[in-house]
């Protein structure tokens, strides 16, 4: 084990699961880095070291022994379950650390709580950087996307390791600084938001190819595979076609078909809706995602209510373009909920000053993460043109995408309305298409309905002002200085 003094290593990793691990293997096959590695349990620390010799991990038994094999300036990458334990981890380090040393927390960490801990560990003189790692174990051992935040000063040295070992598309490393403090883990957040989305989406794809199409799974494979080299390349539908060919050993039948269908979520969907509401941004894509894990997870209120139905709708009869319906209409739902997504980011770079380039989180999501995908060259084209965009609804090729693909999209939410077959994330998109579409939304009566009961006010179309109206008195108008909310 590493020798206290014995400065060997230019990163280090903290927290040795199968995320830290591949993460650090990562590291040490990359020319110029040398990795050291520390593990609460040494044991875990041992197999590491064991197993991949190649790797020449510096290892450490003890937080102060992994402190002292770093090369100033020290730093270090906390991969431990987010919560208490990273506190934790973060503490002794400080406590170690001395100023321009760099503590990254590469955990998925709600981004108040990067937010804090960076203000805290910043007064030490030290840096804190939350940086959100996209990609799963395949991604941290072979190239994930990476979303830091943190000082300017921290990402001149921590920029270069980063870049070394992040997925490449068109010799473009998938990493950038994103902003200060949060920024990092809140558009890793938002990320996994639109990745609940766009699996929630092609899951109501393959529903409608199953139930109202009459596909088997196997065929449903191919049509994702067909997709795949399309306008809706991306590694999610490429592992849905591989999902849907698995065939279940025990019993023969499609995998599918075998495993229960109940999804769980591990909080970050949830978070992404959460903030959206406290930043008045809708994202009913995402939402209505997280919604349908929810229900699929209550078989005690799904089994009662089949009880009391006696018949279901007949499946509606389609012809020979329902397959390219569905196609059209994941693809314009997929717009919505990227464009939600990418509001959300925007309002959250408002409300905590950030400054972070649309274009270049597009470019960084292309590869190595979950939602990596052609499409998201379209997103960076559009901030590209025009970094101002009030929505990517607006950017002329997704304007015309949705167009393009606009009849098909009705006729499928119809069709599967119908058929009662639910598709909440396919009716939601195309709500708030609507919505944006209508050149008159009944707030108007919303708004009526709070000033009678509540006296919130409103604003006129024909003249500057708030107003209110004495509903209980003679109902005149008057003028108002409190204002609408």
């Amino acid at each position: 084990m590493a020798e206290t003094g014995a400065a060997q290593a230019n990163i280090g990793v903290v927290g040795l699961a199968v995320m830290g691990s591949n993460l650090a293997r990562n590291l040490a096959s990359r020319e110029g880095n040398t990795v050291a590695v520390y593990n609460r349990s040494p044991e875990r620390t041992r197999l590491l070291t064991t197993e991949h010799p190649e790797a020449g991990f510096v290892p450490s038994e003890t937080i102060e022994d992994f402190v002292a094999s770093l090369a100033r300036p020290r730093t270090a990458i906390i991969m431990v379950q987010a919560g208490k334990g990273t506190d934790a981890v973060i503490d002794q380090l400080t406590a170690l650390f001395e100023p321009g040393d760099i503590i990254v927390d590469g955990g998925n960490a709600d981004f108040h709580d990067t937010i804090r801990r960076e203000q805290t560990v910043r007064a030490t003189g030290v840096n804190f950087v939350g940086a959100g790692i996209s990609g799963g174990e395949e991604g941290a051992l072979k190239g994930p996307s990476i979303m830091p935040g943190g000082s300017v000063e921290a990402y001149k040295t921590l920029g270069p390791i980063l870049e070394s070992i992040a997925a490449v598309v068109d010799g473009v490393p998938c990493v950038t600084h994103v902003g200060t403090d949060g920024a990092g883990h809140f558009v890793k957040m938002i990320h996994n938001g639109i990745e609940y989305a766009d699996m929630q989406l092609i899951a109501e794809a393959y529903d409608l190819l199953r139930q109202v199409g009459g596909h088997s799974p196997a065929a449903i494979a191919d049509i994702f595979a067909e997709w795949n080299t399309g306008e809706l390349e991306s590694y999610l539908i490429e592992i849905t076609a591989e999902v849907l060919r698995q065939v279940d050993a025990k019993t023969g039948k499609p995998f599918v078909d075998i495993v229960l269908d109940e999804a769980g979520s591990k909080g970050t969907g949830v978070w992404t809706v959460q903030n959206a509401l406290d930043l008045g941004v809708p994202v009913g894509g995402i939402a209505e995602a997280v919604f349908a894990r929810a229900v699929s997870s209550h078989p005690e209120q799904r089994g009662p209510v089949r009880a009391t139905i006696t018949a279901r709708p007949e499946i509606a009869v389609v012809g020979h373009t329902f397959q390219d319906d569905v196609r059209a209409a994941l693809y314009a739902s997929k717009i919505v909920a990227y464009a939600q997504g990418f509001d959300a980011i925007i309002a959250g770079a408002e409300k905590y000053d950030w400054n972070i380039d649309k274009g270049a989180i597009a470019t960084i999501w292309r590869g190595g993460c979950i939602i990596r995908a052609q499409f998201l060259n379209r997103i960076k084209d559009a901030y590209a043109n025009d970094a101002t965009i009030t929505s990517l609804l607006v950017d002329p090729y997704f304007a015309q995408a949705v167009a393009d693909g606009e009849s098909a999209w009705r006729r499928i939410v119809s069709t599967a309305a119908l058929s009662g077959i639910p598709v909440p994330g396919f009716a939601s998109a195309l709500s708030y298409f609507d919505s944006l579409a209508s050149p008159r939304l009944p707030a108007a009566l919303v708004q009526g309905q709070r000033d009678f009961f509540g006296a919130h006010t409103y604003k006129r179309v024909d003249m500057p002002g708030t107003f209110h109206t004495l509903w209980s008195g003679d109902r005149t108008e008057i003028e108002s200085a409190g204002s609408s909310h």
